[in-house]
């Protein structure tokens, strides 16, 4: 079934609301299901004892990751399945199974939580660029310092939602922006616009270096031995994508010598970071535990992104969020 077919969907909300624990994602699939409902689809019940329903669901809306197994799974048990709505942008560990299954039409959560996570991502540079992870561990009052923003050249890996919004709060400072993303064309508001085989031109003047790009095997270790050499003493470096895309060992090995300022870290390799790591000791560097996005604050975003979607499959109309699975996001 294409996007341009008009049908009410059987949906299958998984995992089953009775499996869930008690918290945020109890009632996750309320919204949706009533969505369903009012653009006269049907919700295949499911349940504890019967996960994958009776195997006539037409279309697949995650409440949260699962394995890929039990994704597999399901579209075995509902060979039926046209449409499939992932919880989460980062998509890498089905893009194999996508490729599977080129029949169906894959959406994600890509650009949905561009706010909270833009949000964490400026909180870690400017905790950075005020020496905060310094101070959280001082015993005394000790020499003052910082930096403002303004006047500053930020690098931005990444040209999609959360690269964007973080571009737009910055320009709140009087910032140069560079983007560097996978593709050539300008992005709105930004200064420059370079592809990723540019970075290493880019990177050497820049205060802060921000990742953001999807997590493919083409950007596995983009940020490593090489960039942070590149990098000037000054410079920060935030991490809010995937972990892979920074070679862990060459951060903590930069950060020893201080050939970079300073490191803010949302998402690590390996994760979680095993107790005992260097970057646990490192007094320069602020890890958060992958909560740029908790789920307070992203089941309304999206609930409200599957609803669209459900609503414009019975209207035969283009989804939002749809996944190329040859490129991996």
């Amino acid at each position: 079934m294409t996007d341009a077919t008009k049908r009410p969907d059987r949906v299958l909300f998984y995992p089953p609301a009775d499996t869930r624990s008690d918290g945020p994602y109890r009632e996750a699939h309320a919204e949706p299901a009533q969505a369903t409902a009012d653009v006269g689809g049907v919700v295949v019940p499911n349940d504890a004892q019967t996960p994958y329903g009776d195997g006539s669901a037409t279309a697949l809306v995650m409440v949260f990751p699962v394995p890929v197994d039990e994704v597999r799974a399901l579209l075995a048990a509902n060979p039926g399945i046209s449409w499939v709505q992932l919880p989460f942008a980062g998509i890498e560990r089905y893009v194999p199974t996508m490729r599977e299954h080129r029949e169906i039409t894959w959406t994600s959560a890509k650009g949905v939580y561009a706010p909270p996570v833009a949000e964490h991502a400026l909180t870690l540079t400017l905790a950075l660029l005020r020496d905060l992870p310094e101070r959280v561990r001082a015993t005394s009052w000790g020499a003052g310092g910082g930096t403002t923003l303004n006047g500053l050249h930020a690098v931005v890996l990444g040209g999609g939602g959360i690269a964007r919004e973080y571009l737009r709060l910055l320009k709140t400072w009087d910032t140069t922006v560079t983007m560097v993303r996978r593709s050539a064309g300008e992005v709105p508001g930004a200064d420059r616009t370079v592809t990723q085989d540019q970075l290493d031109e880019v990177l050497p003047g820049a205060d802060v270096v921000m990742v953001a790009a999807a997590a493919t095997d083409e950007t596995r270790g983009m940020i490593g031995a090489r960039q942070l050499e590149l990098m000037d003493g000054r410079a920060i470096l935030v991490n809010i994508a995937r972990g892979t895309l920074v070679d862990t060992d060459a951060l903590v090995q930069a950060l020893a010598a201080r050939s970079i300022r300073a490191a803010g870290l949302d998402v690590t390799d390996p994760e979680p970071l095993p107790d005992g790591h260097p970057l646990w000791d490192e007094p320069r560097c602020l890890i958060t535990p992958h909560t740029a996005d908790t789920p307070e604050m992203c089941i309304p975003l999206i609930n409200a992104r599957t609803v669209r979607n459900l609503s414009a499959r019975a209207a035969g109309q283009p989804l939002e969020g749809r996944v190329d699975a040859d490129a991996g996001y």
